[in-house]
């Protein structure tokens, strides 16, 4: 698992950690400058295949991140690596870079140039190999200005290896929101186009700026920090290495990421005493007259994902669709353990709606999609919704008209540009679990009651962009419902069910186009993987 602790306990535990070593805080920045060196001179030797000769560009601002930069620059040089430190201060009235870095780095053999994002500067960053970003640490404001939002546009341009300290540079630490996001681009990982686009490398201040750093590599310290696994900033992070640098109890995390050892304690599996009731009834009401699609591949992902009987609710053309697919889905009504509610119900549809109301009020656990989160929001306002947990599966745009229909007024823009306040605000506004689909898929709790903390954010990004395809948030809905039926608790079938469909999207792709219908068949190959060759705690 991939923690994510607050900036307010990673700056506690490193204060205590320099107080308790005889070196102080001098002992952290040489583990995390060394760490830091070493995953930069990995990157120079994949770019110039060698760390002797080759060209690294050190963009330091005046925080610790920068020192962290110029000291592993300066192991670098140690190295024969030719290495320039490039200083974003603006004026002589900002502070300077850190003191003992320049030193090191200069005595090292490395050049300073004062004016970083001068002629010069820009000129070393077109030419290098690497560029390590030191520009803001974990204590800076989201955005990038002056000096450090045209070193940021230089970088934009440039076809250098980025590593980031700590943080990519301009993001906003906590929340993963981006300055100036494009709500333009296309989301993955859960079926939906919901990821937010880049910053633009000629926004900010004036052409050839940018108001964040996108990395190739972040390497943090201690514990990752909320923006690396939070989207949008998450896809500016590129791959995040957490160095450890000896920090002590740093409490709760506030976001986590499962892994596959996470993956396989959690999913449910059937002993010798199984049958298939005790296995999971899942009932799904999906499709209809129109969209006959979703029942087919909600219904068909349940049964691939091991519930243990699927039961289908619908009109005649999805239910005969249903039946010649899969012959082992049950029609018409009966006991179920959980509900699969709205993947391609049309909200207008008398029919599928009267199904739906009468889930929503049975004390089982509830997986709503689609055209069943109107139904919710009045089932919750009239006090008809059962006692049985309940998890919404939206993607932006209908987490957005969820959200208006509870009160607060929001467009898809809105959510794609900052996911985690959004999805929060309608956790709290329904009492219920959220799951917001995109290249980070988000599972967030509602604020505890009395007091309680809420529980971590679950931020699982394991698909492909391939799998922003008609059809693929009808399979993650049947995965996840099946996985309710098997007795979750609506987070964990959230995250479990959104990674593991994730995995079976790479399976299925293999690098290339995919449609829905090839995950649910991949399904099995990636259940057996994990249950099967990952060991469990």
């Amino acid at each position: 698992m991939t923690s994510a602790h607050d900036v307010e306990a990673v700056r506690a535990a490193e204060q205590a950690a320099a107080a308790s070593l005889p070196g102080g805080l001098a002992t952290l920045v040489e583990r995390a400058s060394a760490a830091l060196a070493g995953v930069v001179g990995s990157e120079l030797r994949a770019v110039a295949g060698r760390v002797y000769g080759s060209r690294a560009v050190l963009l330091v601002g005046s925080g610790t991140n920068g020192g962290d930069a110029l000291h592993a620059g300066a192991l670098l040089a140690r190295r024969g690596a030719s290495v320039t430190a490039l200083l974003a201060a603006d004026s002589s009235h900002e502070p300077r870079a850190h003191g003992p870095g320049l030193a090191a780095l200069r005595a090292a053999g490395g050049r300073v140039v004062e004016d970083g994002a001068g002629e010069v500067g820009l000129a070393a960053v077109a030419a290098a190999d690497v560029v390590v970003d030191g520009l803001l640490g974990v204590g800076g404001r989201p955005g990038l200005r002056g000096a450090a939002a045209a070193l940021a546009g230089a970088v934009a341009r440039s076809s250098a290896r980025v590593v980031a300290v700590d943080v990519p540079s301009g993001v906003d630490v906590t929340t993963g929101a981006l300055p100036s996001a494009s709500a333009s681009g296309s989301g993955s990982g859960s079926g939906s186009a919901s990821g937010a686009g880049p910053v633009s490398a000629t926004g900010g201040e004036g052409a050839g700026t940018a108001a964040a750093v996108r990395a190739d590599v972040t390497v943090t310290f201690g514990t990752a920090k909320p923006a690396l696994l939070l989207p949008p900033a998450s896809a500016f992070a590129g791959r995040v290495v957490v160095a450890p640098i000896g920090l002590g109890d740093l409490g709760d995390p506030v976001v986590e990421r499962l892994g596959a050892r996470e993956l396989a304690d959690l999913w449910p599996r059937p002993d010798g005493e199984s049958d298939k009731y005790s296995r999971g009834v899942l009932g799904v009401v999906a499709g209809g007259a129109t969209f006959t699609g979703a029942a087919v591949l909600s219904t068909g992902a349940a049964v691939r994902a091991g519930a243990g009987m699927v039961r289908y609710l619908g009109p005649t053309p999805p239910t005969d669709l249903v039946r010649s697919r899969w012959p082992e889905v049950v029609p018409g009504p009966g006991r179920v353990q959980a509900w699969l509610l709205g993947p391609g119900v049309d909200p207008d549809d008398e029919g599928q709606g009267e199904h739906v109301r009468e889930a929503l009020a049975q004390d089982v656990p509830c997986v709503v999609d689609a055209g069943a989160l109107p139904a919710l929001v009045t089932a919750l306002d009239e006090g008809e919704r059962g006692s049985g947990g309940t998890l919404v599966v939206p993607h932006a745009g209908e987490l957005a008209r969820l959200l208006g229909l509870l009160g607060h007024d929001c467009t898809r823009a809105d959510v794609q540009e900052r996911p985690l306040e959004h999805a929060r605000r309608a956790a709290d506004a329904s009492g219920v679990v959220v799951l917001l689909k995109g290249s980070t898929t988000l599972v967030v709790d509602p604020e505890g009651e009395g007091g309680d903390p809420r529980p971590p954010v679950r931020a699982q990004a394991d698909g492909t962009p391939w799998l922003a395809t008609a059809g693929s948030g009808d399979v993650l809905a049947g995965v996840v419902g099946a996985l309710a039926a098997l007795g979750l608790a609506p987070r964990d079938a959230g995250a479990v069910g959104a990674a593991v469909h994730g995995l079976a999207a790479h399976a299925a792709s293999g690098g290339g186009p995919l449609h829905a219908e090839a995950v649910l068949h991949a399904l099995p190959e990636v259940l057996t993987a994990l249950l099967v060759d990952v060991p469990r705690d």
